[in-house]
């Protein structure tokens, strides 16, 4: 069943700022990590939430998730009508583009919904809300399933940086943080990518910037190993890192300039 029609859509216009190949690292990550959520549906539904000015990302993001669910299919949702018009002729097999905002204007419940670069011009004490919103719209869990996907988070505006949550129907499960290895020169250089949800918890007292400072000293004490190069350096970093923080991925997405955390360990204080 389709949502029903709303008089405006919620949210408001973003800045529409994009460019191509700037979330590439995000997309992988979900074709690696929710690729087989996405095979398991009998008609797998991506959201492209305010993909912007131009329509690249939903592009994208159609090709990378078919290199791990091939039924999958994308929908490009824009605030700003003229957006979605400019989207149109991109449209083809599994690519479509609708206007909308948090309501989510698509039939029944999607798997996917990717909203990157969406809640940064946002006040942090919307974010619950919208995240509240958006998880309420996701395929919910059942007993093969852990449900949707939303991934929401920040980059850079060519892609080198960047960090997401990624929740499921029932709220938050991960952050992960990921990055071009040859361009970091430490690991706190993404706290400029934090999400809203945590780019102000970056202060003494807050677990992430207590995470930051470990990923940090860290980092420091594996500089032997960058005489092997910067992917060598990050492995024996978060080799390290996993000794006081609950790092959920493993050494095949390290090795991609990733690092996974349970958001429990990471949430700000009174959250």
């Amino acid at each position: 069943m389709a949502p029903r029609a709303t008089s405006r859509p919620v949210g408001t216009v973003t800045r529409g700022t994009t460019n191509p190949n700037r979330l590439r690292r995000m997309d992988r990550w979900i074709a690696a990590t929710h690729g087989a959520e996405l095979r398991r549906a009998d008609a797998p539904v991506a959201v492209d939430l305010g993909y912007g000015a131009a329509p690249w990302t939903a592009v994208e993001l159609l090709a990378r998730l078919r290199t791990a669910a091939p039924r999958a299919q994308v929908v490009g949702v824009e605030i700003e009508p003229e957006r979605v018009a400019a989207a149109r002729p991109y449209e083809r097999e599994g690519l479509t583009f609708r206007h909308g905002g948090f309501e989510i204007p698509v039939p029944g419940r999607p798997t996917l919904i990717r909203a990157a670069n969406v809640l940064r011009q946002y006040d942090e004490e919307q974010v619950a809300a919208v995240w509240q919103r958006l998880c309420a719209r996701l395929a919910p869990a059942d007993g093969t399933s852990r449900g949707g996907l939303l991934v929401e988070g920040t980059c850079d505006e060519i892609g080198r940086r960047h960090v997401w949550v990624a929740l499921g129907p029932e709220g938050p499960r991960t952050v992960t943080f990921a990055t071009r290895l040859g361009s970091l020169e430490r690991p706190s250089d993404l706290a400029e990518r934090l999400p809203k949800a945590l780019i102000h918890r970056n202060v003494p007292g807050e677990p992430v910037h207590a995470f930051l400072r470990d990923f940090d000293r860290a980092w420091a004490a594996a500089a032997p190993f960058a005489s092997y190069g910067a992917r060598q350096r990050w492995l024996r970093t978060v080799r390290d890192l996993t000794a006081d923080w609950p790092v959920t991925d493993g050494p095949a997405r390290w090795r991609q300039g990733e690092v996974t955390v349970d958001w429990a360990a990471l949430a700000p204080r009174g959250h």
